[in-house]
């Protein structure tokens, strides 16, 4: 447990350099004398902050890419309660997916460090609950704004929109293009984007 300032600085930094070298490198093949070496710490320090290793920086690195993948989104998706703020939102999601490419937090999450622990894989259920909640609020509110169809079934639309953004983000990591996230994006986001009569 982290007690001083100083010491939650450096988990801190040790973190988001486990993290900046997952991003570039990936999980596989980033070792601890690497995070060391990037955060400028010794392995001393690495055990004294994570003393189950491995395993427990992963976890702060799953956690880490779950609050930035939120904090990029806002304060857009606190925020859906108009056709023009989805759309406000949706061009902050694909511009910042095109802008981070490779490094993607949300990559990170559904390509590599959710794989690796049961503790990172709850973390990564908690971030789409989470999200997909908040999605949903905001379908409820544009339509309780009479901006949206009443009919639309806010739970499977929120669903269907988180699951486009992560298989966009897979092809993005595939080719290091944002198109067939836009696109499929777009698509998904008609029914709420569309005036309706």
């Amino acid at each position: 447990m982290t007690k001083t300032a100083k010491g939650a600085a450096t988990r801190q930094r040790i973190v988001e350099a486990a993290a900046a070298e997952i991003r570039e490198r990936g999980t596989v093949v980033t070792t601890l004398d690497d995070v060391c070496r990037r955060s400028g710490t010794g392995k001393s320090q690495m055990f004294h902050y994570f003393p189950r290793g491995r395993e427990q920086l992963l976890l702060a690195v799953t956690e880490l890419e779950a609050r930035n993948v939120f904090d990029d989104q806002e304060p857009y998706l606190s925020q859906l309660t108009s056709r023009q703020a989805w759309r406000q939102w949706r061009d902050v999601v694909v511009e910042t997916c095109r802008t981070q490419g490779l490094h993607c937090p949300l990559g990170v999450l559904i390509a590599d460090v959710g794989r690796y622990s049961p503790a990172a894989q709850a973390v990564a259920r908690q971030l789409i609950r989470r999200w997909q909640d908040a999605v949903r609020a905001g379908v409820e509110a544009t339509q309780a704004a009479g901006e949206a169809d009443p009919r639309i079934d806010a739970d499977r639309l929120a669903a269907a929109v988180v699951t486009v953004i992560q298989g966009g983000v897979s092809v993005l990591l595939s080719t290091g293009s944002a198109d067939h996230l836009e696109i499929a994006l777009d698509m998904v986001l008609g029914p709420i984007l569309r005036p309706f009569s």
